[in-house]
């Protein structure tokens, strides 16, 4: 059974693109954007640029890994040219996960188990988001001001409380309890068991912080103070801009990145310009990086033993 995202036409996702970033720079000053982006120094933008390699061999790095903890046959120097190419489609298709899509089916015409080329590449990237967060939690209550609300979220209990409902009433369907079961072993096998779950965490903390590396090569390329005076405040700030690439509702961010960035600067005190310059670099740069996934269009050919049953490392 496959997990359904919220779905929204193609067309509807550009639109939605174009339509954020036009009022992100409608309020924010095009010109002193342009600018900034225009005084970028070579060297940092570069040395950006090579970090960009060992993001993605740490992530196939980490794919090869879950799938091996599943009982699967993934080779890394496949499973860098697959995640290269996924990439490159999370780029340029909207909703940030056809590119998955294509690494687990493509896995799977290689001969493993469809289940267990699925639940490979879901569990590889739930590993990823849960220690983006957990890092994204600390970074933000170590350097970012957080507003003070009498009543913190408290307006939010009854739709908390009713989304609880209806998610647990869906999972007792019968086709989605089955499910749940099958990938709740799966998840335990490949994440939190206690042999996986330190590598996980460590290859996905190793991974973003590679991109905040990205970020702050970034910044100190556009000429951002905040990256030698403050650069705690500017991770944390980065953090939460990774974390609002993940919403599943532009074309590979675009648009929720640099509104987020618009919004959250000013509340570090930083000029909202300069944050929609690192993120419009940001993006321009992932997708000047993708770029050799279009090379490995063709890996997916030579096939490798599959599994019949899954069976546990340990």
């Amino acid at each position: 059974m496959r997990l359904r995202r919220l779905r929204l036409p193609p067309a509807l996702r550009w639109a939605l693109t174009l339509l954020l970033l036009a009022v992100v720079f409608w309020l924010v000053n095009p010109v002193a954007v342009w600018e900034q982006l225009r005084s970028v120094q070579w060297s940092w933008l570069l040395l950006a640029l090579a970090l960009t390699p060992v993001q993605v061999v740490l992530s196939a790095w980490r794919w090869q890994y879950t799938v091996n903890r599943l009982g699967g046959q993934l080779p890394l120097l496949y499973a860098v040219g697959e995640y290269y190419l996924g990439t490159l489609v999370n780029q340029l298709v909207p909703g940030g996960v056809v590119g998955d899509a294509g690494r687990a089916l493509r896995h799977r015409q290689r001969g493993d188990v469809t289940t267990l080329a699925i639940h490979g590449v879901m569990i590889e990237r739930l590993s990823g988001q849960l220690v983006l967060f957990m890092l994204a939690a600390v970074l933000i209550l170590l350097w970012l001001p957080l507003p003070r609300l009498p009543t913190p979220g408290l307006f939010l209990l009854p739709g908390i409380l009713v989304a609880s409902l209806l998610l647990w009433s869906i999972s007792q369907a019968p086709p989605v309890a089955r499910w749940v079961r099958a990938f709740r072993v799966d998840v335990q096998r490949a994440l939190l068991n206690r042999s996986a779950l330190p590598v996980q965490v460590i290859s996905s903390l190793a991974v973003i912080v590679s991109y905040l590396a990205v970020f702050w090569c970034l910044a100190m390329g556009l000429g951002l103070s905040t990256a030698v005076d403050a650069p705690g405040v500017l991770l944390a700030l980065c953090t939460v801009l990774l974390i609002a690439m993940v919403i599943p509702l532009t074309v590979s961010g675009w648009g929720i990145r640099e509104s987020a960035a618009a919004a959250l600067f000013p509340l570090a005190g930083l000029p909202s310009q300069q944050g929609v310059a690192l993120a419009v670099s940001y993006g321009l740069l992932v997708l000047v990086s993708a770029l050799p996934g279009a090379l490995f269009l063709f890996n997916g050919g030579r096939r490798t033993p599959g599994q019949t049953a899954y069976r546990c490392p340990d």
